[in-house]
């Protein structure tokens, strides 16, 4: 039978993924994201009456299902326990830096001399990904006294309050050293 006989050859369908349209390799990454929704359930709600684990397991998987794909676009790698846990530590680092860079700013404000040196330094991160940099640019800027004012290829732009350091490595260590270390283990 020739090919005009036959009629045209439809192309081979691709096997289903999880939903949220997620590769087969993502399976894993999307239970992870389903267990990670049902724990910040957990901790919100602070219930285990079996009423609240079934409504908290039916949203989990339905947020599962609605971010699976967006988390998928934004370049983020799979989730894993270890990244996971890498995650809590950048979160737990961040808010740390919060604290102290408030309390810092706070200090320079009340004392009389106003004990500032403003200037506008480059970084330079490791980091390969748009969105590792992105995310490594806000925490910068959400710790007072520094502002992200531009990212350049491996470099960053910032307004610091207090500049100690003007030369690249040493900036990079003061300013976003802290975070990149995580933000590596996380994206790698």
């Amino acid at each position: 039978m020739s090919e005009l006989e036959a009629g045209p050859q439809r192309p081979a369908r691709p096997m289903p993924g999880p939903p949220g349209g997620a590769p087969a390799g993502g399976v894993r990454s999307f239970i992870w994201l389903i267990v990670l929704l049902f724990a910040v359930w957990l901790i919100l709600t602070s219930s285990f009456h079996w009423q609240e684990l079934i409504v908290g397991a039916a949203l989990s998987l339905i947020m599962a299902i609605a971010l699976n794909r967006v988390y998928q676009q934004l370049g983020m790698p799979p989730l894993t326990p270890w990244r996971l846990l890498n995650m809590i530590a950048f979160a737990t680092i961040l808010a740390i830096e919060i604290i102290k860079a408030n309390l810092d700013v706070a200090w320079r404000v009340i004392h009389p001399k106003l004990p500032i040196r403003p200037g506008i330094v480059v970084i330079r991160t490791e980091l390969q990904q748009d969105i590792a940099k992105l995310i490594l640019a806000n925490s910068i800027t959400l710790t007072p006294g520094t502002f992200t004012l531009d990212i350049i290829g491996d470099e960053l732009l910032i307004h610091w309050i207090d500049v100690r350091a003007e030369d690249i490595e040493t900036a990079t260590k003061l300013i976003g050293g802290r975070f990149e270390k995580y933000l590596r283990r996380i994206f790698k």
